[in-house]
């Protein structure tokens, strides 16, 4: 596996991501400083998030409580949506300063966008490994597609996978905000490597710059992306569980210490630091199973099929009043996104309200 010159995969020196997303909140000069600061941190790559709000949730999502505070999370995407020339200049940007640059798509417009600037790769967040026409679409670009695997199940895994096939790499994740160090059970990783045959890695959440990255190192991860932020004090949404940058330096000097030493060695040393059952708790039982943190989000965080607007009894079910969408918090979530092609020509049974998941109850 090849992310534009830099070789993935066990052998080779870890590809450390600095998951920038939408810190910079739409200002091109603070995505300019968050880079290079990223860049004198020690990150091989930058990540942003490509957001066109309708992609992602239906205008009625509603306020949800995140570690910033309780926000409009619609609204708010709204707000950080930008011309495709930002990205362009960014990734201009990120290339002069020596680094890879990367982004989430979430719909069809934004890995278009993608597409066009001929990127390196794709990454897909873990709320849309089960947004199948967004993997076909990633699929059919033909570079390496970045798989994270929240909030999932071993099958869910295996089902992008029949999708995406061995271009990808899976990154085991906690899709919680922050995620407990103790949850990331990292024994998993070489058996997700395993069972699936491809590159794995972890795309972490956890508040310590040192546990759970240096852990994923010792059981084989590839590549380790972590939040990157300027401040805590930002206003972006992932800012309050984010790395400064002298704690960003730190991790990955810490992770290439790991990689020159003995694995025996720092696997000691982070006993010695953190207490024996610290860190065989987060190495944990190796089974893929949803984490507690997460366990509740499963049927909101992921995609499901909703209503565009209000549909009425005996409407038909058409692609121009259905569509795939996080249901969050407020709104019932509705079928998987696989189960929409049967669905559609199909009547409504009642009337369904605008943004609402469609279910079983709501067909004939």
């Amino acid at each position: 596996m090849q992310i534009g010159k830099r070789k993935i995969g066990r052998q080779y020196p870890c590809f450390i991501v600095a998951e920038i997303g939408t810190t910079h909140l739409g200002d091109k000069s603070k995505a300019f400083q968050l880079i290079d600061a990223a860049r004198d941190a020690g990150a091989n790559c930058v990540k942003f998030q490509c957001i066109y709000a309708d992609e992602i949730l239906h205008p009625l999502t509603g306020a949800i409580d995140l570690p910033g505070g309780k926000i409009d999370l619609y609204e708010r995407f709204r707000a950080l949506e930008k011309p495709p020339e930002f990205y362009m200049r960014i990734k201009e940007y990120t290339e002069k300063k020596g680094l890879i640059f990367l982004c989430t798509p979430f719909g069809p417009a934004s890995i278009a966008l993608l597409k066009q600037m001929e990127v390196d790769a794709i990454k897909i967040a873990s709320p849309e490994l089960n947004h199948l026409p967004l993997l076909r679409e990633a699929a059919v670009y033909g570079k390496p597609v970045i798989l994270s695997t929240g909030v999932s199940l071993l099958s869910d895994i295996e089902l992008a996978l029949s999708i995406v096939k061995d271009q990808a790499v899976l990154l085991h994740c906690i899709t919680a905000y922050p995620a407990p160090e103790k949850e990331y059970n990292l024994s998993i990783l070489p058996h997700l490597e395993g069972i699936f045959g491809v590159p794995v890695g972890v795309s972490d959440h956890s508040l310590d710059h040192i546990l759970v990255p240096v852990l994923s190192r010792i059981k084989g991860a590839c590549i380790i992306e972590k939040h990157f932020t300027l401040s805590h004090s930002g206003k972006g949404l992932d800012d309050p569980i984010a790395l400064e940058p002298p704690d960003f330096r730190s991790m990955v000097e810490r992770i290439r210490t790991t990689e020159e030493a003995k694995l025996e060695n720092e696997l000691s040393w982070l006993m010695e630091r953190y207490g024996e059952e610290t860190v065989n708790e987060i190495l944990g039982h190796g089974i893929k199973r949803l984490a507690p943190s997460e366990k509740n989000n499963y049927g909101t965080t992921r995609r499901s099929v909703h209503t565009l607007h209000d549909i009425q009894e005996g409407e038909v079910f058409s692609p121009g009043n259905t569509g795939i969408f996080r249901s969050e918090k407020n709104l019932k979530p509705g079928f998987e996104p696989r189960l929409l092609p049967v669905i559609i020509g199909k009547r409504a049974k009642r009337k369904i309200p605008a943004g609402q998941g469609i279910t079983w109850d709501d067909i004939f």
